[in-house]
């Protein structure tokens, strides 16, 4: 890599906040990243080459720091959230035996023999883009807080299940490291358990603060890449490294000056480039090869929102269960750990991301409709009585 292409991709990745510009169309900012990466990448003009290797460990720096951003998204100290843990889990879970019989039709139906990595796909949801939306739309109510839970168990259950997923003929070998960064996860939250009750968390950040340390972002990152670093030597991928560590930094307690720094690095440099990355990585003329894969894609995105908004039927408005069936960061990991395993077929890894893309237009229109009382007449009076 050298400085010419770096300045090449950091260009590409304000396409992802210029398309995301007009808010009122919701679409998140990776998505212009991808389409820059496609374009220039692979499919497009061939400019970037994904598989240099500094380009690609830049890129898994990314991705470990994109999924450990994720984590921290998820609300586990919120109490608010915690009462409505019993609906969100039902929900999850009927989500998921929907997920199972759709994922299993659907890699029948396509004959790729993908059909329990198509279910966990399918059951997942992004926190990352609902709870951004939930903000960005001034949500609230009984039935929004339901919804929270119910992503936040199908976004930590997703990532766990699929390392087990998408490589069966090593599933005990992936629990064995799943087990292993659980171990290491519980060891970092009671080191910084410890920190925060002995106060000396508090006169750290006291004096990193005061003199621009930056001690507490040291901290973090040496604990993501010592994760990161496990992750590899134990075979699993670093996106369990990162989602875990953003788990246990979550249920400490982030702070919100450690939340702004992670924001510049992430947002400002490696989730662009790893976007970019991974845009450039995909190779949409597989598409023209094998063509029935554009409704593959299709299929897993509509499987997904139909799974998400039959929750109806338990009360859920179809807005919050169209949301609900937001998904990026599962889809991207799949794609990823996929892709690096030699596990899937020609142009399904575009299918994937296409099928995460339904989801987000599902999701945009959703929040759409949740925010101005429409979708049916019942999703409307909730809507209005909960706001």
């Amino acid at each position: 890599m050298t400085f010419q292409t770096l300045t090449l991709i950091t260009l590409l990745g304000l396409a992802g906040p210029w398309l995301a510009w007009r808010q009122s169309w919701h679409l998140p900012v990776i998505l212009g990243e991808l389409l820059a990466g496609i374009v220039f990448g692979t499919t497009g003009f061939g400019l970037l080459h994904p598989e240099d290797p500094t380009f690609a460990f830049i890129a898994d720096v990314g991705f470990a720091v994109v999924m450990f951003v994720a984590g921290t998204h998820v609300p586990v100290r919120d109490a608010a959230i915690r009462s409505a843990l019993g609906r969100g889990a039902l929900r999850a879970v009927l989500v998921g035996v929907l997920s199972v019989i759709a994922g299993q039709g659907i890699a029948a139906w396509f004959d790729t023999g993908h059909g329990l990595l198509y279910a966990v796909l399918l059951a997942s949801s992004s926190a990352a883009i609902v709870l951004p939306i939930i903000d960005s739309q001034r949500l609230s109510g009984k039935p929004v807080l339901e919804m929270t839970a119910q992503v936040a168990i199908a976004d930590a259950a997703a990532v766990v299940a699929l390392p087990l997923v998408i490589d069966p003929h090593n599933a005990s070998r992936a629990a064995l490291g799943a087990l292993l960064m659980a171990g290491a996860a519980v060891v970092a939250y009671l080191f910084l358990r410890w920190l925060e009750d002995s106060g000396i968390r508090h006169r750290l950040h006291k004096i990193s603060e005061d003199r621009q340390f930056a001690l507490e972002l040291r901290v973090s990152l040496a604990l993501l890449f010592a994760l990161g670093a496990l992750a590899t030597r134990s075979h699993v991928s670093i996106m369990l490294a990162g989602f875990a560590l953003g788990l246990v930094v979550a249920a400490i307690g982030e702070p919100r000056r450690v939340a702004k720094q992670l924001f510049a690095i992430s947002d400002g440099f490696l989730a662009p480039l790893f976007f970019v990355w991974l845009g450039a990585r995909l190779n949409l003329r597989e598409f023209g090869d094998h063509p029935h894969l554009i409704l593959l894609g299709l299929a897993l995105g509509a499987g997904a929102v139909l799974a998400h908004v039959l929750m109806r039927f338990l009360g859920q408005p179809i807005p919050l269960g169209a949301i609900a069936s937001a998904q990026i960061g599962v889809p991207v990991a799949a794609v990823t750990v996929g892709t690096q395993l030699h596990v899937l077929k020609p142009g399904e890894p575009a299918a994937l991301m296409l099928g995460a893309l339904v989801t987000i237009a599902a999701a945009a229109w959703g929040a759409r409709a949740a925010s101005t009382g429409t979708g049916t007449p019942g999703d409307a009076a909730i809507s209005q009585r909960d706001k």
